[in-house]
């Protein structure tokens, strides 16, 4: 006597067995089935992506300014990077609490 859960399927059948209709978690494991947080999910992933883009190009501009000894412009580009950041922290906060 055998003590296998399933004695008549031999542990090296694999998928060669047509008992065996389906290995692994099921169809839509890992999506996301909601598509309203899906969608609110995507805008602010958007939101915050395009923000970055303005960072990344306020501190291209920056560095050019103060490399060049405009230190005015040098300044509001920084001043521009930290307030894209507030506004971009902000955003996912916000949709954070919404998310609970």
């Amino acid at each position: 006597m055998t003590d296998a859960r399933y004695p008549q399927i031999k542990p090296t059948s694999g998928y060669g067995d047509p008992r065996i209709r389906s290995t692994g978690p099921g169809p839509g494991a890992g999506g996301e089935t909601d598509p309203e947080r899906s969608s609110m999910l995507s805008g602010r992933l958007a939101l915050v992506l395009s923000i970055l883009v303005g960072q990344l190009w306020a501190i291209g501009v920056g560095l050019n300014a103060w490399m060049m000894g405009n230190t005015a412009v040098a300044w509001w580009a920084a001043a521009f990077g930290v307030a894209s950041f507030l506004v971009a922290l902000w955003a996912w906060r916000l949709g954070e609490r919404r998310d609970r």
